[in-house]
């Protein structure tokens, strides 16, 4: 086991993963840096990207939260570099640790575990690609024609349009929370207690301090958190 790893954390894949999570820090600034322009271009208010920035930089807490416990796993089996390309790269902490999950398997041996050897992790690190690359290449190949499908599905009708992205918006994460709900009372409890919080803070706490909401998705992320934790350690 200590071979693998040794070969793992090995300076050259450090590297190597580096090349990768600098491109993908690289984009995220040249998006940031098109936004602005953007904003400038049509005279939008300053006060307004700033705001959207800040929203969103609190609202990734959370799930950050979690994809950096799921790291620190993921460290310990596949290696740091690897952990770290990943989940810089995709964020699906459970797909990703899945996929290393089923590698293992593929090669009869757990993952970590007793047997992992250095072509058990090889595998592992293939099926991580290979579930990565089914993404890449649907968006590459269907992405710019959705922009032209939903313009005809809502008829140029902007309002129709509105009501259409919402419907779908629900609809997706209607799903992956009834999935969240299937997996467990902690779970279950982590999505009721944040929807919950949502509505008391929009409904109650905003109105009398509007500058919370911009914060208010992160404060519900984690006040889900907070009662699944909770619920673990009661039961546990």
């Amino acid at each position: 086991m200590e071979d693998y790893l040794k070969t793992a954390n090995s300076g050259t894949v450090w590297a190597l993963c580096a090349i990768t999570v600098v491109i993908a820090f690289i984009q995220a600034l040249l998006y940031m840096r098109m936004a602005k322009k953007t904003a400038a271009k049509i005279q939008l208010p300053g006060e307004i990207p700033n705001k959207a920035f800040r929203i969103g930089l609190i609202s990734a807490i959370g799930p950050a939260m979690g994809v950096f416990i799921v790291m620190v796993g993921l460290m310990a089996a596949i290696g740091g570099p690897m952990a770290w390309l990943r989940l810089s790269i995709i964020g699906a902490a459970p797909t990703e640790l899945t996929a290393a999950t089923y590698g293992a398997q593929a090669s009869g041996v757990d993952l970590g575990g007793a047997g992992y050897t250095l072509t058990a992790m090889a595998v592992s690190w293939f099926a991580m690609a290979l579930n990565g690359a089914g993404w890449l290449v649907m968006t590459g190949l269907f992405t710019p024609g959705l922009e032209k499908l939903r313009n005809k599905m809502s008829g140029g009708d902007t309002r129709w349009l509105a009501v259409l992205s919402g419907a779908c918006s629900l609809g997706i994460f209607g799903y992956l929370n009834v999935n969240e709900i299937y997996k467990g009372w902690g779970n279950a409890l982590a999505l009721i207690s944040g929807a919950l919080s949502m509505v008391v803070l929009v409904k109650f706490v905003v109105p009398k301090f509007p500058k919370l909401m911009e914060y208010t998705l992160g404060l519900a992320m984690i006040i889900g958190m907070f009662f699944a934790v909770l619920y673990d350690l009661a039961v546990a």
